[in-house]
């Protein structure tokens, strides 16, 4: 089974910045795109940026230049550096392993990111 686990989440004042990590056991991902989702109350969960097997990257427009997404495949790892943030980021953010062919998707349990204004 595979298990994602996310850290760094917190409380943070607008303007400042929060480091997201996302550890996986039970397989390695390093041929599997990830992404990290986030989803406020009331609202859809939104893709806030996906990083391919070869380290293609996309991102949301709303966070586009402020946020970075990384991924370390020997530590099976990946990252959301998230800088200049403001109060509308805040939300539960999720890691997910996208499943390829046979696979299925996995998701992180989610952290808490809460910008203060």
């Amino acid at each position: 089974q595979v298990q994602l686990v996310e850290s760094g989440g917190g409380l943070v004042q607008a303007g400042g910045s929060l480091r997201l990590s996302c550890a996986a056991s039970g397989s390695v991902f390093s041929s599997n795109d990830m992404g990290w989702y986030r989803q406020a109350p009331g609202k859809q969960r939104e893709l806030v940026a996906r990083i391919s097997s070869r380290g293609n990257k996309n991102y949301a427009d709303s966070v586009k230049g402020r946020f970075t997404i990384s991924r370390d495949n020997a530590k099976n790892t990946v990252y959301l550096q998230m800088n200049s943030l403001k109060p509308e980021d805040t939300a539960v953010y999720y890691c997910k392993r996208f499943g390829r062919a046979y696979e299925i998707d996995y998701w992180g349990q989610g952290t808490q990111v809460t910008v203060s204004s």
